[in-house]
């Protein structure tokens, strides 16, 4: 037969107290699950609006700061200021941005949109969803960390060129005719556009000096021939500072002239 053995009314009360206080200190889901800090690298998934959802590019991302914020639309990059009201909504300012002709000016014209004044924030495990006030949302997974694609051995493909704090994508015309390797003994090899060409690097901490290029003599018309002569020009203008990010290489003379450049990947 059972033991009941009595429990006085004192202790009963304190252990719900007990509970009660433990539930209240959790910090997730009905399941204990820890809820993420709205700072930190965020990859976006999709955006809905106007009643459509939108998928994200692939290098659609947020990476959200204390009071920055640094992000890519999906092929142009920008900043914003981010002013937070605990975890629960961010008020966002836009800063700068590059304004290259992209693939999917759709996506980029609603995020830039969207991503701007005062936004609530719904956080779930490992997700965070950002709403405005009509009711859009910009969805968002953790973002896996990134590795920095190498300096040598990766091809690199000329995506837009650099002056300044402007980046403009080459012509259509010109997209993904210009390339080029560094190969592990410093030599360079590709195509300036037309014509293929070679030369000798030197490296040095974050800074790359291509030695005298040489190239075959196709004449080079149009488009393709621009790009050619700017980028002998940028190769041949001295010291470069290279900074790599992702898949992403940007080279920059001291004038602020320069280039971006994509890494192939395996399927390319």
């Amino acid at each position: 037969m059972p033991t009941f053995r009595h429990v006085p009314a004192s202790a009963g009360l304190a252990l719900v107290v007990v509970l009660a206080l433990a539930g209240c200190g959790r910090t997730g889901d009905a399941h204990g699950a820890r809820l993420p800090d709205p700072v930190g690298s965020w990859a976006v998934e999709s955006l809905t609006t106007d009643g459509r959802t939108l998928h994200a590019p692939e290098s659609a991302h947020l990476d959200i700061g204390r009071n920055q914020v640094k992000g890519n639309y999906g092929c142009n990059g920008f900043t914003a200021v981010a002013a937070f009201a605990g975890t629960s909504a961010v008020t966002v300012m836009p800063g700068a941005s590059t304004t290259m002709a992209c693939a999917d000016m759709e996506f980029e014209t609603a995020f830039a949109k969207l991503f701007q004044g005062e936004l609530a924030i719904d956080r779930g495990p490992d997700r965070l969803t950002l709403k405005t006030a009509d009711g859009s949302t910009i969805a968002m997974t953790s973002a896996p960390a990134v590795t920095d694609a190498p300096l040598t051995t990766t091809e690199w493909t000329v995506e837009s060129l650099v002056s300044g704090g402007t980046a403009a994508s080459v012509p259509a015309e010109a997209a993904g005719k210009a390339r080029f390797t560094i190969a592990p003994d410093f030599t360079v090899s590709g195509v300036l556009g037309c014509n293929r060409f070679s030369a000798k690097a030197t490296v040095d901490g974050s800074t790359v000096t291509f030695g005298p290029l040489t190239s075959t003599r196709m004449a080079c018309e149009g488009a393709v021939g621009e790009l050619e002569r700017t980028l002998t020009e940028l190769f041949g203008s001295g010291p470069l500072t290279a900074k790599t990010e992702g898949r992403t290489l940007t080279l920059t003379a001291a004038d602020g002239k320069g280039l971006t450049a994509k890494a192939s990947s395996a399927a390319e």
